[in-house]
């Protein structure tokens, strides 16, 4: 058996959990076109028993917010997370929007890199939106730095070479355990999951600043033999945002929990009984306490 750990990182918006999920087939981290979706760092177990003859691999992929310029107490835990993440681990796996063009952020994140001591491959991302003379300047500009064993052109959309880029990865898997069993996809709760899917179709419904002013707290969860009885609280920093959320007459709301109890359905295997309230809770993303029960701080 080999088994190991890669980390991912990258600016917002690379594409970091959209390759997950495609690696894992099947969704275990949101997406969406907004920056700072992925808060915590998600993790996606792979594993293959008929990898090599039979002899198996698992591969644990820790998918990490994008690094940014943090403007809060959130913003700074969650670049915490994401560069903590780079020790301990086999692996360092650097996504980068191909759209974009290379700047202080990216260097930011390559003069990171050049602290760590894992092996390191770059994935330039969406390369369906770009020319091979875009792809080219990209690859030349981080190929010159020198620190990566191998430099891959992907779409994580559209699986264009995601293949080849797992199988670079297998390379630098060494003889070891398996950590967690053939059928488990991600070491996260259920309870964490729907969260995320509730906070997920918020970044769908609504705009701008919104999404990022607000978190999701799971209040109550409880099984019974034919369905499942769910209440979250919906958390925003200020009174126009919750009116903003409920929408005219509730139905904005109304279309985030019909939306939300659908994909909650097709998680759990069962139906699912939705209640959704809102609350406005000042300046949270500078509240220790907040911070600490959204999981970024031991104390």
């Amino acid at each position: 058996m080999k088994s190991g750990f890669i980390g991912i990182i990258g600016r917002p918006n690379a594409g970091k959990s959209t390759l997950l999920n495609n690696v894992l087939g099947e969704k275990i981290a949101i997406t969406s076109d907004k920056p700072q979706t992925t808060r915590n760092r998600i993790t996606g177990i792979y594993t293959d028993l008929e990898y090599d003859e039979g002899s198996g691999i698992q591969m644990i992929f820790l998918d990490t917010p994008g690094i940014h310029k943090p403007k809060n107490k959130l913003g700074a835990a969650i670049n915490e997370t994401a560069i903590n993440t780079m020790g301990g681990v086999d692996v360092v796996l650097l996504i980068v929007d191909g759209t974009k063009k290379f700047g202080r952020g990216d260097q930011y994140i390559l003069d990171m890199l050049a602290q760590s001591d894992s092996k390191k491959v770059l994935a330039i991302n969406k390369m369906d939106l770009i020319s091979p003379e875009e792809y080219l300047e990209l690859y030349n500009r981080y190929d010159e730095s020198g620190m990566f064993d191998g430099i891959f052109g992907i779409s994580a959309l559209q699986d264009t070479n995601v293949d080849k880029l797992m199988k670079c990865l297998t390379k630098y898997m060494a003889e070891g355990p398996m950590y967690y069993p053939e059928d488990m996809a991600t070491d996260h709760p259920e309870r964490f999951i729907v969260s995320e899917i509730i906070r997920e179709k918020l970044l769908q419904y609504l705009d701008q600043e919104v999404p990022h002013g607000i978190f999701v707290e799971i209040e109550s969860y409880e099984e019974k033999p034919h369905i499942t009885e769910i209440g979250a609280v919906i958390c925003c920093e200020r009174t126009s945002h919750k009116s903003i959320i409920i929408g005219k007459g509730g139905r904005k709301l109304k279309g985030i929990g019909k939306s939300a109890r659908e994909e909650i359905e097709l998680l759990l295997g069962t139906k699912v009984f939705l209640s959704l309230w809102v609350k406005v809770k000042e300046r949270w993303r500078d509240s220790d306490r907040v911070i600490r029960n959204l999981g970024y701080r031991d104390e």
